[in-house]
């Protein structure tokens, strides 16, 4: 390995073939990263590496696989020496039900990638970060960390990320690690574009729904996970970042009995 090749950064990226992996693997790209995509659609991953180019390389990874994850886990640090940044965006959605009505098997296999996925890379990775005193971790919350959702399998796995997330943070944050997370609203991925589609989803309520008069897309979520692996986070630790076009604020803000102030009678 050449010099200028083992100063080069490796960000690693569960669930890089699509939606918010994909879009924050070209965006470690463009920065200048090594990009080393896992996902459980090994062709999906190739195509994408493909594409981004010699910057980038794929695995499949299933990431509810122990073995599976700390094997690729140490091939990576094999292969270049370490690696600088691990996003875990890989995760599976649930359309709108109840607790007495959910499908438990469906909602088993979500917590076993959503949760359980989330805790077997960080401790893949988290362990050799610390050893080698350095490195960042960014997983993926919601605003359903902090909010009631009628998903009773995906609000509380994503509540859970939250507080693991600020563990994580107080675990490895000693050993020169940093962990932090990412809450979005409703984004476009290829995933929710779908709900639209077959009319799951109306985007103009998604649309309505913060402070900010847009739909919010991957590349925005990639910004941020960015700047959380970057210099420029260098004292930020255990933060679960909303980017959610201010749907935090709004949503109570939106609520008031009074009605909104843009919909009252002028007084002039």
């Amino acid at each position: 390995m050449s010099q200028a090749e083992s100063s080069q950064k490796t960000v690693a990226i569960t669930g890089g073939a699509s939606g918010l992996g994909e879009a924050t693997a070209r965006r470690f790209a463009a920065d200048g990263y090594r990009v080393v995509i896992l996902d459980q659609n090994g062709e999906q991953a190739k195509a994408v590496a493909a594409d981004i180019g010699e910057m980038a390389q794929a695995h499949q990874l299933d990431v509810t696989d122990e073995a599976a994850t700390e094997a690729l886990a140490q091939q990576i640090w094999s292969e270049h020496g370490g690696c600088d940044a691990l996003f875990t965006s890989a995760g599976i959605l649930e359309n709108c039900s109840t607790v007495m009505d959910m499908d438990l098997k469906a909602h088993d296999q979500l917590w076993e990638v959503n949760y359980r996925g989330t805790i077997l890379s960080c401790r893949a990775f988290g362990r050799r970060m610390i050893q080698q005193k350095k490195g960042t971790i960014v997983t993926v919350g919601s605003i359903c960390s902090t909010h009631a959702f009628p998903l009773p399998a995906y609000n509380p796995s994503k509540t859970a990320i939250l507080r693991l997330t600020e563990i994580l943070s107080v675990e490895l944050g000693r050993h020169g690690v940093r962990v932090n997370g990412v809450a979005p609203t409703y984004v476009i991925t290829p995933a929710v574009q779908a709900r639209i589609d077959a009319g799951e989803r109306d985007p103009e309520v998604i649309r309505n729904a913060g402070a900010l008069d847009m739909l919010v897309k991957p590349a925005n979520i990639a910004s941020v996970v960015a700047f959380l692996c970057s210099d420029d986070a260098a004292a930020v630790a255990g933060v679960m970042l909303p980017v959610d076009a201010g749907w935090s604020p709004a949503t109570p803000y939106k609520s008031y009995a009074g009605g909104m102030p843009w919909n009252r009678p002028s007084n002039g």
